[in-house]
C-alpha cells in the first residue's frame, strides 16, 4: 500500500526497539573519547551539537525550540568529546518511572563507520541501565544511519513496533541547511 506524501515533506519509517532484561556487562572497548555530563545545557550549546551530530539525519526537532521549551525538554545530556572538543552525544529520559528512553544518541558524520559505535553503545546501556530501570527504549528511522537500526539489534534490542511519519522537510524552511542530508535530494533540486 502507498501512502501519498504532501508537497515539500519526507516520509520515514520509524522502528521503535526495547531492551526488558539487562545485558549481561562488557567491559568496555578501548576509546580516545570520554564522556562529559551537562548538567545544565545552555541552549545555545546545545542546538549547536544537536545540529553538528544530527543535521546529516534531518534531526530538527530541538532546533525549533525557544530557550525556554528547549531546557523544558532536555533530559539527561553526555557530550560525547575528544580532547575537550564536543563530537557526540547521549540523551537519556527516566522521567518515566523504571524505564529510560534514549532521545538521542550519535556522533559527528565525520566518525561513523569508524568502529566508535561499540564504545558509544557501551556507554549508553552503562548509564541507562541504572537500578531501578527494568525497560530501556529508543526508536530510529529510515532517514538515519544506515547502520543505526542493525547495530540497536546488535546491542540487544528487539524491535517492537513500526509506524510511518511525515514532516515538512526541514531544509525548505531554512532550518537545517539546504545541503544538509545529501543523500536525501531536496526533490525541487532534482528538477
Amino acid at each position: 500500500m502507498l501512502a501519498d506524501i504532501p508537497a515539500g515533506h519526507l516520509g520515514a519509517v520509524v522502528t521503535f526497539l526495547e531492551m526488558t532484561e539487562r545485558p549481561t556487562p562488557r567491559p568496555l572497548p578501548p576509546s580516545p573519547f570520554r564522556l562529559e555530563r551537562w548538567t545544565t545545557p545552555d541552549p545555545a550549546c546545545y542546538r549547536t551539537l544537536f545540529a553538528r551530530v544530527g543535521g546529516r539525519w534531518l534531526w530538527y526537532s530541538r532546533l525549533l525550540m525557544d530557550d525556554e521549551t528547549l531546557r523544558a525538554s532536555i533530559a539527561e545530556v553526555w557530550a560525547v568529546t575528544d580532547r575537550g572538543i564536543e563530537i557526540g552525544m547521549i540523551e537519556l529520559d527516566f522521567r518515566a518511572p523504571g524505564e529510560c528512553l534514549i532521545r538521542f544518541l550519535g556522533l559527528v558524520p565525520e566518525l561513523a563507520g569508524k568502529g566508535h559505535g561499540k564504545w558509544l553503545f557501551a556507554q549508553v546501556l552503562a548509564l541507562a541501565w541504572r537500578p531501578g530501570v527494568r525497560r530501556v527504549h529508543v526508536n530510529t528511522c529510515s532517514l538515519d544511519h544506515p547502520a543505526a537500526l542493525p547495530a540497536y539489534v546488535r546491542a540487544g534490542f528487539r524491535p517492537y513496533k513500526r509506524a510511518f511519519e511525515s514532516f515538512p522537510d526541514p531544509r525548505r524552511a531554512g532550518i537545517l541547511p539546504r545541503d544538509a542530508a545529501p543523500q536525501i535530494p531536496l526533490l525541487e533540486d532534482l528538477g
